[in-house]
């Protein structure tokens, strides 16, 4: 078995002779999380490209991997594919990368150029930014979020500046961009999208898959989730997915450095785990219950007492764990009452939709499907 670094050190055919196909388009979407600010011509730069080969300049490479979830395995891929005759020559351009907390939004796609001259876009899942978590989480009540309408503008400035076929492809987030892109754009640009790669991208709010847009494209979405998939099966998603195996567990399996690749594929499963498909019933039986502005006020009540220790990211709130954590749980102590008990009310709905999914697992014949 390998995974998308050890792909990247071994196929060494040309994409004339092997097609284009879902590895490489993770090993692409995971690359898009380097800040590539300093070696990839920006967004603002017209039709300027660098090989990802020459993307290899050490003294970038601290801010290039610094804020990466993974950095030794992202330097890891990023040789890997640079050294490759596979990657070697794909040529790479419009490297945009936005933070906006005053939007609530994060945002950062890249364009790589095949030697076809078809061109694929990457937009980036959600990095550690607390930022960035929050707009993820009013997907299931807001639509299109900021993100998404980017993710459009981008899409088409890339379809006027080049000329070839188009992809569209991302992980996490990443993927949910691609395929909103996709299902949005007009449909001269929807004639040139050859394939949309979702990798374990969560959903959209519901309704919106019922769209004109969605039905032009939605024989050339390719989704991916892992076993244990938890992003990838929230909300109103693709309905044709492909399963992938992990060597982690649980939600550790969202890390597409764990995704199991035998030859030039994925190892594939059947289906989703059972406590996958348990966990994410609740989840959608919970939102169910919720109206859009009950879950915008637990959102903005989360991420209010997240913020009161002043940290920008997840890690920066471990780092300084001492303080960070004394001002959050101060800031849980001074909200108003009634706002307490409003999300002890949400966690406690939480917990009976738990205890009532798992009484019907239970209760349902192991020879049979269960109901939704």
């Amino acid at each position: 078995m390998k995974s998308i670094i050890e792909y990247a050190e071994t196929e060494f055919r040309s994409f004339s002779e092997k097609p284009f196909c879902p590895v490489d388009s993770l090993i692409l979407s995971q690359l898009s999380y380097i800040n590539f600010d300093s070696v990839v011509p920006a967004y603002m730069e017209g039709v300027e490209t660098v090989r990802l080969a020459d993307c290899l300049k050490s003294e970038h490479f601290t801010v290039m991997l610094g804020e990466t979830r993974v950095p030794k395995k992202n330097k890891a891929l990023l040789l890997a594919a640079a050294a490759s005759p596979r990657f070697r020559e794909i040529h790479m351009s419009a490297y945009v990368s936005e933070f906006d907390p005053e939007e609530e939004k994060q945002f950062s796609a890249v364009s790589y150029i095949l030697p076809d001259n078809t061109v694929y876009i990457a937009f980036r899942g959600t990095d550690d930014t607390l930022v960035g978590w929050k707009e993820d989480l009013r997907l299931a009540f807001v639509f299109p979020v900021p993100s998404q309408t980017r993710a459009l503008a981008y899409l088409l400035e890339m379809a006027t500046r080049f000329s070839g076929d188009l992809m569209v492809g991302g992980h996490s987030k990443g993927g949910n961009l691609a395929v909103y892109s996709a299902l949005a754009a007009p449909q001269s640009v929807q004639r040139r999208i050859m394939r949309v790669y979702d990798h374990d991208g969560p959903g959209f709010k519901e309704g919106t898959l019922d769209s004109e847009g969605y039905r032009c494209i939605e024989d050339r979405i390719e989704k991916t989730v892992p076993q244990s998939s938890l992003i990838g099966m929230l909300l109103e998603g693709h309905k044709r997915y492909t399963v992938v195996e992990s060597v982690r567990i649980g939600v550790m399996q969202h890390d597409p450095f764990s995704w199991k690749i035998s030859g030039d594929s994925f190892v594939t499963a059947e289906e989703v785990s059972d406590g996958a498909q348990y966990m994410n019933r609740t989840i959608h039986d919970w939102l169910g219950g919720l109206s859009a502005e009950e879950f915008s006020k637990f959102v903005d009540l989360l991420f209010n007492v997240l913020d009161a220790g002043d940290a920008r990211t997840f890690s920066e709130i471990t780092q300084e764990w001492k303080r960070n954590f004394t001002a959050i749980f101060a800031a849980i102590r001074e909200t108003d009452p009634e706002m307490r008990k409003f999300i002890a009310e949400l966690m406690r709905d939480f917990a009976v939709l738990l205890l009532h999914n798992l009484r019907r697992k239970r209760n349902v014949p192991a020879d049979l499907p269960s109901a939704d």
